[in-house]
């Protein structure tokens, strides 16, 4: 199914359906090198963003297109027109944040490393032949369906490449010590997805194709011009705006491609593409069950149906999943004959539990990536980890399992955020502002992880946990802002990078959220985060922001793995309306104004 997602800006994400407690890196903190002359008195700067002009460490540096990060390079359009060619353009300057606590001259001379780590997000690797897809919500949404979804895997085997590349942060030069993905991880909540998500971190072959095994299935050969058809002659909406005819294309992005899997730990936080199919449909519902494995699907429907699904879309509960089983059953003359696929199902919270503590999918470790066979008790899918001596991850569950795109907790997971986070903070604060102390806990700088960032965690009901209270966040950020020890909470779903200050009148309560921008829509980023003590009352969080390894240029005739991977990225920066509005301010909306991209965030050290 098309991932149904309906973050801003409003006007292209909200009709979007498309397809739409281990040890990480502990030891001794680092010591960095001077990286100017003596140091100067600490000197208050102004609480701004500002360009920071002194030097960085460049030990993880590659040449353009393959910059290491968007400090030395970012892909940008060229030239002019509907359709436009990527391009190596300049790298992104660091930005300097001290919204929240001031950036004291000579800091650059006193840090220390604390930690080092990737950021994954929304990668939505995708069977893009799923009969439960909607890609023909695309009649009231040009945006509702992604030419570049069928390489998905391919653009995903890249942003590892990446990864593994990437020998120290920018910053400190310290090696990244795991890689967190925040969710999203696969499309349509199906086993056969992700098998390919696991084998894709941890290593192996994966072929990219499901239903006949010798040809595809899928909307881009059914002659229907609502879509675009890169092998055939076909004068479809995409080619009319300037898509290239690329014969082979479809062939090519069924071959397996083989991962090298990550070189480093990796953890895995659940979001609501993982958990529902569509990202928002009951996932108990047999009906859809029995469709998602079946031999028939829908290429198009009425445009009545695509307005009485769109309609329904901001509901709660089951009113999706009944709408959307009306569209099948009044449109079942008018769906296509396809293969069935077993491995399309749906599989339960025990299963995705299950299946990333299978030892197959081990990878660089740990066994279960975040989760222990204490998990399977309640199928929680919540943890904490040990990010660097020093430093803390919590991974929370915000999905909604009985069917929505938004986020809540419960309130059961809520009570034991809340006694993780006072069991590493020697004092806090309670809920009514007064100062508690603990000398029994171990402090720790405290990271938190979550798919959903806080202006999508709403309070619905969740049918599927009728007993719990849910809880918005709203309410997860007055209970982070009680513990001076939580330095960020890092996050994605929303498909934009957007960084907020979460300011409070007590400056040490004082918190970053960073939101980062997906990987399969524009603009494709991941993140290095750094954290460091400035040995002045403060630390610094660097959020760098990333590309996969694939080259900027593009070849149309290259259908290796590699040139798949560029025009992954080439085509998702062409996504109707996107490439024309590059040039008046659409792009901010998504990859965010520079303050939002590389920069470091200062907050007062606990």
């Amino acid at each position: 199914m098309a991932g149904i997602e309906t973050h801003i800006p409003t006007n292209r994400r909200r009709f979007l359906l498309s397809s739409g407690a281990a040890v990480a890196g502990a030891g001794a903190a680092w010591a960095l090198p001077s990286q100017r002359g003596s140091s100067a008195a600490p000197a208050a700067a102004p609480a701004q963003p500002l360009t920071d002009t002194s030097p960085v460490r460049s030990g993880a540096r590659r040449s353009a297109p393959y910059g290491a990060t968007t400090l030395d390079t970012a892909a940008t359009l060229a030239g002019s027109g509907s359709y436009r060619r990527i391009t190596s353009g300049p790298g992104w300057p660091l930005v300097v944040r001290g919204d929240i606590a001031s950036a004291a001259a000579g800091r650059q001379d006193r840090r220390t490393a604390l930690a080092c780590f990737v950021q994954f997000t929304d990668l939505h690797v995708a069977d893009v032949q799923s009969p439960l897809r909607t890609e023909y919500l695309r009649a009231g949404s040009p945006g509702s369906w992604r030419a570049q979804e069928a390489l998905s895997v391919a653009g995903s085997v890249s942003l590892v490449e990446q990864a593994n590349a990437v020998r120290g942060g920018p910053h400190t030069g310290r090696p990244p010590a795991f890689v967190m993905s925040t969710g999203d991880n696969i499309d349509n909540h199906s086993m056969v997805e992700l098998e390919w998500f696991l084998t894709l971190m941890s290593g192996g072959r994966i072929t990219p194709n499901t239903g006949d095994p010798t040809s595809y299935e899928g909307v881009q050969n059914s002659g229907l011009a609502l879509y675009w058809h890169p092998d055939d002659s076909l004068r479809d909406q995409d080619k009319r705006r300037g898509l290239p005819p690329i014969p082979g294309y479809l062939e090519a992005a069924m071959r397996p491609v083989v991962s090298p899997g990550l070189r480093l730990p990796w953890y895995s936080t659940p979001g609501n593409h993982d958990d529902l199919p569509g990202g928002c449909l009951a996932p108990q519902d047999p009906v859809l069950a029995d469709y998602l494995t079946g031999a028939r699907k829908l290429f198009s429907v009425p445009d009545a149906d695509v307005a009485a699904f769109a309609k329904v879309l901001n509901s709660g509960g089951d009113p999706k999943s009944t709408v959307l089983k009306e569209i099948l059953s009044r449109n079942a003359a008018g769906a296509r004959t396809v293969t069935a696929d077993e491995r399309r199902r749906m599989f339960t919270p025990h299963e995705y539990l299950r299946a990333h503590l299978n030892p197959a999918f081990a990878g660089a470790g740990p066994v279960g990536h975040g989760y222990t066979d204490n998990h399977l008790d309640g199928d929680q899918m919540y943890y904490s980890f040990t990010v660097a001596e020093g430093v803390i991850g919590i991974s929370i569950d915000t999905t909604y399992r009985s069917g929505h795109y938004e986020g809540s907790l419960g309130t059961e997971q809520l009570r034991w955020l809340e006694r993780t986070l006072a069991a590493h903070s020697s004092r806090h604060y309670d809920a009514d502002g007064r100062l508690v102390r603990n000398t029994g806990a171990d402090d720790a700088h405290i990271l938190v992880f979550s798919h959903h960032h806080s202006p999508s965690m709403t309070r619905r009901p969740d049918a599927a946990r009728t007993e719990e209270k849910r809880h918005d966040g709203e309410e997860v950020i007055a209970l982070l802002s009680r513990f001076p020890n939580v330095v960020a909470w890092i996050n994605g779903h929303s498909h934009v990078n957007h960084i907020t200050p979460h300011a409070h009148p007590t400056a040490a309560r004082s918190f970053w959220e960073v939101n980062t921008a997906s990987h399969v829509d524009y603009p494709q980023h991941a993140r290095i985060i750094e954290l460091v003590d400035n040995h002045d009352g403060t630390l610094s969080l660097f959020a760098t922001l990333i590309e996969s390894a694939a080259p900027h240029h593009t070849d149309f005739d290259d259908l290796s793995a590699v040139g798949l991977a560029s025009l992954y990225r080439e085509l998702s920066y062409n996504a109707p309306g996107l490439a024309a509005g590059l040039t008046d301010g659409v792009h901010e909306a998504m990859a965010g104004t520079a303050a939002d991209r590389n920069t470091e965030l200062l907050v007062r050290r606990a």
